[in-house]
C-alpha cells in the first residue's frame, strides 16, 4: 500500500493509444491590433465642413484726391482732369489724352514739375482704351512728385510731350518700341531697343515672345534660337 505522501503517478496509456499531450495555458485571446484581427467597426463621425476661403481682395481701393494742387489743375482744365486720386502720398491725375501737352506744359511752367523722371505704358487688353501712359514728373524746387497718366486705345496716338521734357525723347521711343502706341509729333519715333524689322511690340500682353525670337534669329542669323 503506498504512503500517502507519494506523489500519484499518471495512469497507465492503454496499448496500441498515443498518449495525451499534456495540457498547455490557454493562450490569450488576439488583441484587436494583433495580425489577421478586425479592427473594429468605428462609429462614423459626422464630416466637418471645411472652413469657407475668403474672398481674393480686389485690391486697395484709390484714395481721391481734392487738395490745392488738384484743384489748381481743374480750374485751370475742367473736364479735361477726368480723375484724381493718391498713391503712397502721390498725386495721380488722369488727363483727357487729347489735352496732355497742354497739362504737361502748365506742369513745367506753372507748377515747376522741371524733370520728367519716367515715361511709360501698361497694358489693360481687355480694357476698350487698353493703353495707359505714364509720365512721373519731379519737382526740383518743391521736392514734390506727380503723376499724370492717360488711356488710349491700340489706334490712338499720344501728344508728344518732347517739347517740354527733352528727357521724354527716348522714353517715347522705348514706349512705341515695346507697346507701339504712336506719339503725334515725335520728332523721330522709331524702334530703340530692338530692330527695325521686328514684328510686334513685347510688352503687350498678348505678345508672343518666343515665336517672334524663333523667327528673327532664324531669318537673320541663320541658326535657330534655342529658346
Amino acid at each position: 500500500m503506498a504512503n500517502d505522501s507519494e506523489e500519484k503517478q499518471p495512469a497507465a496509456t492503454p496499448p496500441g493509444e498515443k498518449p495525451e499531450a499534456p495540457a498547455q495555458p490557454a493562450a490569450p485571446a488576439p488583441s484587436a491590433a494583433g495580425a489577421g484581427a478586425t479592427p473594429p467597426a468605428k462609429s462614423a463621425a459626422p464630416a466637418a465642413a471645411a472652413p469657407s476661403k475668403p474672398a481674393t481682395p480686389a485690391g486697395p481701393k484709390p484714395t481721391p484726391l481734392d487738395n490745392e494742387l488738384t484743384k489748381r489743375y481743374k480750374s485751370r482744365f475742367g473736364e479735361a482732369i477726368l480723375e484724381t486720386w493718391t498713391d503712397r502720398s502721390q498725386a495721380i491725375l488722369v488727363v483727357a489724352r487729347q489735352k496732355l501737352a497742354q497739362v504737361a506744359r502748365y506742369s513745367l511752367k506753372d507748377e515747376d514739375f522741371d524733370f520728367l523722371a519716367d515715361l511709360t505704358a501698361v497694358d489693360w487688353p481687355r480694357r476698350e482704351k487698353r493703353f495707359d501712359v505714364v509720365l512721373n514728373l519731379y519737382s526740383m524746387k518743391k521736392n514734390q512728385r506727380l503723376r499724370l497718366k492717360v488711356q488710349c486705345s491700340a489706334e490712338e496716338p499720344v501728344p508728344t510731350v518732347t517739347g517740354i521734357w527733352s528727357t521724354a525723347n527716348w522714353l517715347e521711343r522705348e514706349v512705341y518700341d515695346m507697346f507701339g502706341i504712336i506719339f503725334d509729333g515725335h520728332p523721330d519715333l522709331k524702334r530703340l531697343l530692338l530692330p527695325e524689322e521686328w514684328q510686334g511690340y513685347p510688352l503687350r500682353k498678348d505678345y508672343d515672345i518666343l515665336t517672334q525670337d524663333t523667327a528673327w534669329v532664324r531669318e537673320n542669323l541663320g541658326i535657330e534660337s534655342g529658346q
